[in-house]
C-alpha cells in the first residue's frame, strides 16, 4: 500500500471512528451545571462557562453558596482533571474528585450531572 491509499484509507475511516467515539462521549452544554456532594456535608453547583468546542468545559463557576461563586479553569491531567481557583481546586477523575479548599486538607466529594 502506497502513501496515497494509506491516506485515502484513513480519510473513509475517519467518519466510522467518529461516530463511535462520539456514541459514547457525554455532551455538557454551556451553562450546564454538575453538583459535588462532599463528605464534610458540603453541596456545592460546578456551573460550566462558555466553550469553543461542544464537551469541554473549560471555565466554570464553583457555587460555594447560593450567591458567592469562584470562578475555576480546567487544568487537564494525566487520567483526570483539576478545576483550579483562587485558594481552591478540585482535582477528580470521573465522578471522584477531592475538593482542596487548604492546602493539605481535601475533602472527598463525588461528581454527578444535575
Amino acid at each position: 500500500m502506497n502513501f496515497k491509499q494509506a491516506i485515502v484509507c484513513g480519510l473513509l475511516a475517519l467518519p466510522v471512528v467518529a461516530a463511535v467515539g462520539s456514541a459514547k462521549a457525554e455532551i455538557i452544554l454551556p451553562g450546564a451545571s454538575l453538583s459535588v456532594s462532599c463528605a464534610n456535608g458540603g453541596n456545592y453547583i460546578l456551573q460550566s462557562g462558555p466553550v469553543a468546542a461542544p464537551g469541554e468545559i473549560v471555565t466554570a463557576r464553583l457555587y460555594l453558596t447560593p450567591d458567592r461563586a469562584v470562578p475555576m479553569r480546567l487544568i487537564p491531567m494525566g487520567d483526570g482533571y483539576r478545576y483550579a481557583g483562587r485558594g481552591i481546586w478540585l482535582d477528580g477523575i470521573r465522578d471522584q474528585a477531592l475538593l482542596y479548599r487548604s492546602k493539605y486538607q481535601p475533602t472527598a466529594c463525588v461528581i454527578a450531572r444535575n
